[in-house]
């Protein structure tokens, strides 16, 4: 039996529970050259602790925190965040999308090999001294519809670091097809498909690319859910309710996963947002309504992110 890495320590699959698969408790992106918004979540501990409290309420268990180097990655903050509020939390490692690697990492002065070889330490013996692991790669993305040469390069190491360690990958491909060339590059490095999670499928909203996602063996992860920056967000999710049922129509329900991406203030129940328990509150009763059953709502939520944190 495998284990799943939270940064409190290895735990039993079965004890994970609901599970969001593609969160952050703190991230800022406003620092990057050329990005000229303040885009960012506060690390306020009371208001995430609240935030937090309120999805554990609703019958939350599992967060995991995919922020990375570069915007805020904290691992001793993380543990401390799992032990105040009781939630077992995730940590992601590796390199985020170009405009917001940290220069200290030097992406493009060092070898794909060595790139991979500083995941697969922090994976063995924790982050920077503080014993914490990671227990998934990622969300390693692209900045736009293709991967930049660094882009590739890390997602080779990500692909790389992952055979080693037995963590699966989880990515960010949004308003395209990027997803697929995400998942060529990792399956030319021979990662199993099954360990790769293609994320923001929901705003790339194609039937026939998530079958293609799929019948190449990895998982699509509609995880914009709740976002309200845009109409096409406020006013498009009965369209994704509409897809997923059909993926589980179809029986693909075993490779399909929810989040909600909580990212910036404005997302925070605290400033008028949805919070974390978006699911709980609109998006799960939205799938029941349209005929979900609760075994299905339970693959999704429970088995599918179970699935993908165990570590062999």
């Amino acid at each position: 039996m495998g284990h799943v890495q939270t940064v409190r320590g290895p735990i039993a699959p079965d004890t994970i529970g609901f599970t969001l698969p593609h969160e952050h408790t703190a991230i800022a992106l406003w620092h990057a050259k050329g990005r000229w918004d303040y885009w960012e979540l506060t690390a306020d501990g009371p208001v995430i602790d609240a935030e937090l409290g309120l999805y554990r309420s609703a019958g939350g268990s599992c967060v995991v925190d995919v922020t990375l180097d570069g915007v805020g990655r904290n691992p001793a903050r993380l543990a401390a965040l799992s032990e105040r509020t009781g939630l077992h939390v995730v940590m992601g490692c590796g390199w985020y999308r170009e405009p917001y690697y940290p220069p200290e990492a030097r992406i493009d002065r060092r070898s794909v090999d060595d790139l991979a070889d500083e995941l697969v330490r922090e994976a063995t013996d924790g982050v920077a001294g503080t014993g914490t692991k990671p227990g998934i790669i990622g969300e390693i993305g692209t900045d736009k519809p293709w991967l930049s040469p660094a882009e590739e390069r890390v997602h080779r190491s990500a692909a790389r670091a992952a055979r080693r360690t037995g963590l699966a990958i989880t990515t960010h491909a949004v308003l395209s097809d990027v997803g697929l060339a995400q998942l060529r590059v990792f399956e030319e490095e021979g990662v199993d498909p099954a360990r790769v999670v293609i994320g923001h499928a929901d705003s790339f909203p194609s039937l026939d690319h998530y079958l293609e996602i799929i019948g190449r063996g990895a998982n699509v992860e509609f995880d914009f859910l709740g976002m309200s920056f845009s109409a096409v967000e406020r006013l498009g999710e009965s369209r994704i309710a509409g897809l997923v049922m059909e993926l589980i129509a179809r029986g693909h329900g075993d490779r399909v996963l929810l989040s909600q991406d909580v990212c910036h203030n404005s997302q925070l129940k605290h400033y008028e947002g949805n919070g974390y328990v978006h699911l709980h509150e609109s998006f799960l009763p939205r799938l029941r309504e349209a005929g979900a059953s609760e075994a299905d709502i339970t693959q999704i939520t429970v088995t599918n992110p179970v699935r993908i944190l165990t570590v062999a």
